[in-house]
């Protein structure tokens, strides 16, 4: 610590010894400083703030009904492009400054003036509230070309809004003209192609798998009733034909007969008891089966002597039995129904070859009605979502015509105070002076390095490297202390007036130019 301090003692002593170097160049720095910031032209410089309101009341209340951009991007991208060329040249148009530039050279040269001097910032706090701030030479025109980027700014964002509202409403009309061409082509298409393809359109029953699955359930259904009817028909015929032991009139072989009748009746109604325990093959089931085939037999051949008998008793009553003629009644009406029968099996059949002809044509059509229907639907759904798209494009349109989205308030007004606010003078001055006085001690040192002499015992000691016995102190006349205190006063009144000059320029501006 002592040897640092040592050594800052011997730098101080040598700036000392070349003080009044160190004072000249101090007072040419500061002359030459403050004569440049006191040549250097005045700003003054107009200050305002705007607070960009997007919290619309109707914003929330139209939601879903009207399109909602974002607001808060589009306000930042126009605060990025407001210093734009044509903004800059139509505030110099505000302001009358192009009065001056007559040239291009000169308008050029305004411009990158305005852009310079222009500054709007936006607070970090609060991102809706903006500072605008203009420097000029002239204070007035500071404070128009404030006003006027105001007014620029609130102008440029109304018409924005109403460009893009105007932009998306005329893309709109254009999309809505061209889909509807396009949907009344395709309308006509399918009119045409229906046209053409009537009769082998799908209609209520489904596609062509469809119908040929029901014409065929048709047929198989209308078959199966066919094949009821003819074994129905089949079974009253056996009846009439005198197979039924009803028709039997009274005579002397009744008792015979009947009795016959009985037991092939019992024999069945045991054979049916005898097939629910066993099949068909049991040896008493063959054995009654046989019995009943011989009793059937025996009687069926009685009955056939009987008819060839002439002027039987037994079947001379069967045209006027009631019973027998109610069987030729059902047996009328069983052939109509068979007759109607073959007739709906045979156009059901036809239907189905009908169908089956078609195999090839009819499902390309199909899939041709498909394709058109799906490319009218398309066309339909697209056309239909531009109409709504219309309808929100025109009511937003309308509300911001009416209420608007975004208000523009004006916090403080462009302000610009008496005196110039550009450059700080004051501050530059003083950077002067500390630049000044800096520059002569660090010369002072410079020259101290460079001719280094023995201020101390202990610098003599390091430099010769000899040991230091003791040491005499100088014992000045009273004539060079005189002269000691005059160079010290001296020296003090230079350095007291160059402090008082840097008061002067203070106080008095203009006092070096």
């Amino acid at each position: 610590m002592q040897e640092a301090f040592a050594l800052f003692i011997s730098y101080a002593l040598g700036v000392w010894r070349h003080r009044w170097v160190a004072l000249g160049i101090a007072w040419v720095i500061a002359l030459t400083g403050w004569a440049y910031v006191a040549q250097m032209p005045e700003s003054y410089v107009a200050s305002a703030r705007v607070y960009v309101d997007t919290n619309s009341v109707l914003r929330p209340l139209m939601r879903g009904l009207t399109i909602n951009p974002n607001i808060d991007q589009r306000i930042s991208m126009l605060s990025r492009t407001l210093l734009s060329r044509p903004n800059l040249e139509k505030l110099a148009r505000m302001t009358d400054l192009d009065v001056q530039a007559t040239t291009e050279i000169q308008q050029e040269a305004l411009v990158k003036r305005l852009e310079n001097s222009i500054s709007l910032m936006g607070e970090r706090g609060n991102a809706s509230l903006y500072s605008i701030s203009v420097t000029d030479r002239d204070r007035e025109t500071a404070r128009r070309v404030a006003q006027a980027l105001i007014t620029v700014f609130i102008e440029t964002s109304m018409n924005d809004k109403r460009l893009d509202s105007s932009g998306a409403k005329t893309f709109l009309e254009q999309q809505i003209a061209e889909t509807e061409q396009r949907l009344i082509a395709a309308e006509t298409r399918l009119a045409v192609f229906k046209q053409q393809n009537v009769d082998i359109l799908p209609g209520e029953r489904g596609d062509y798998y469809s119908g040929l699955q029901l014409a065929k359930s048709n047929l198989e259904q209308a078959e199966l009733q066919l094949r009821e009817v003819q074994n129905r028909r089949r079974e009253l015929e056996r009846q009439i034909a005198g197979e039924d032991p009803v028709f039997i009139g009274s005579g002397s072989a009744g008792g015979a007969d009947s009795a016959v009748a009985a037991r092939i009746q019992a024999m069945r109604l045991q054979m049916d008891e005898l097939l629910s325990r066993y099949t068909a093959k049991h040896p008493e089931v063959v054995r009654l089966t046989n019995l009943i085939a011989e009793l059937e037999a025996e009687r069926d051949a009685e009955y056939e002597r009987l008819r060839e008998e002439p002027g039987s008793a037994r079947f001379s009553g069967l045209a006027s039995s009631p019973v027998y003629q109610g069987m030729r009644s059902m047996l009328a009406q069983t052939e109509a129904q068979a007759a109607e029968l073959q007739v709906r099996v045979a156009e059901y059949q036809r239907r189905v070859d009908e169908l089956g002809t078609m195999v090839n044509q009819i499902p390309e059509v199909e899939a041709q009605l498909k394709q058109l229907d799906r490319d009218y639907g398309v066309i339909s759904t697209q056309h239909q979502q531009l109409l709504e798209r219309r309808e929100s494009a025109r009511l937003s349109g309308d509300v911001e015509s009416s209420a608007g989205d975004v208000s523009f308030r004006v916090i403080d007004p462009p302000f610009v105070p008496r005196k110039p606010s550009e450059p700080n003078k004051s501050l530059l001055n003083a950077g002067v002076l500390v630049m000044a006085l800096g520059g002569g001690i660090g010369f002072a040192l410079l020259l101290a390095l460079l001719h280094p002499i023995v201020t101390d015992a202990r610098m003599l000691s390091h430099a010769t490297g000899l040991p230091l016995l003791g040491t005499v102190t100088w014992n000045q006349s009273s004539e060079d202390k005189r002269r000691s205190r005059w160079q010290l006063a001296t020296f003090v009144a230079c350095g007291g007036v160059l402090l008082l000059v840097f008061a002067g320029v203070l106080t008095v501006p203009g006092l070096i130019a």
